[in-house]
């Protein structure tokens, strides 16, 4: 779609360059959703790709997934030996609902920073304990939990101007073993649940990441893996009937439904 309403598209080499923001700017990554609708509030684009920043960096400290990181970047991405848990980063991109144009345009950090439900890289970064690294405009960078980065639908702790610079996933994250589900209600329609559990070689640290079927990710964890009757109860406890996003893709009762079903799954498939 053509924006009509932009007058400038500003190039920086540096973040520091935009040092004041005003209502108006947009920070520009894939565009896939900036270029979807209408923007009517919006007259100035601000260009990340300039930045140069590299897509992928691992070290032996984990990966650092920059927010510019192209979908189909992170689908090519080879994992060093022991990082067991990396083939989770196709099986989320095979839940997105979308076309090779987005898949070569679309970022890691443009799907983390929409904040919906079924944003298939909040569901990837946040069950891989990832931590995002916030820059402020004028401020001191600060990091924050991919967990707690999300808020509600389409709601995230992202000040006014503030840049979303990277996701790390922590290695230890990396060498877990996991297992995923995901269900939609209509063939490759949106999700109404995508959940991840991860679990150590050794089956401790067992962490159960709930997204899609509620307006942000939840998150429980066990020293090891539960019983089915401890993990039920754990649900019932951290998500209540309330605590379940209702909407086209699914109610919020089927939702609770299939979290309790899925979950079982995945705790039988990693036990």
């Amino acid at each position: 779609m053509n924006l009509n309403t932009i007058t400038e598209v500003k190039r920086p080499t540096s973040a520091d360059e935009i040092s004041q923001w005003r209502d108006g700017y947009a920070w520009l990554a894939g565009g896939t959703w900036l270029f979807s609708e209408p923007q009517v509030a919006v007259d100035t684009l601000i260009d990340l790709d300039t930045l140069g920043w590299a897509p992928l960096t691992a070290t032996a400290a984990g990966l650092e997934i920059a927010a510019t990181c192209r979908i189909a970047d992170l689908h090519a991405f080879k994992a060093p030996t022991g990082w067991r848990a990396v083939p989770l980063f196709n099986e989320c991109i095979d839940a997105f609902l979308m076309s090779f144009k987005i898949w070569n345009a679309a970022t890691v950090g443009g799907n983390v920073c929409m904040s919906l439900p079924a944003g298939a890289m909040i569901s990837l970064t946040a069950a891989l304990e990832g931590v995002g690294t916030l820059w402020p405009r004028g401020g001191k960078p600060r990091e924050v939990p991919i967990v707690d980065f999300v808020t509600g639908n389409h709601q995230n702790v992202l000040q006014k101007g503030e840049l979303l610079r990277s996701i790390h996933l922590p290695a230890s994250a990396l060498s877990k073993r996991f297992a995923m589900r995901q269900v939609s209600l209509t063939h490759l329609g949106r999700s109404a649940a995508l959940i991840v559990g991860t679990v150590g070689n050794d089956g401790s640290d067992f962490l159960l990441t709930v997204t899609a079927a509620t307006p942000r990710p939840r998150q429980l964890r066990f020293a090891r893996l539960p019983s089915a009757a401890e993990l039920r109860q754990a649900i019932d406890r951290e998500l209540p009937a309330d605590a379940y996003f209702q909407d086209v893709h699914g109610s919020a009762p089927y939702k609770r439904h299939i979290t309790y079903y899925l979950a079982e799954q995945i705790r039988t498939e990693l036990a």
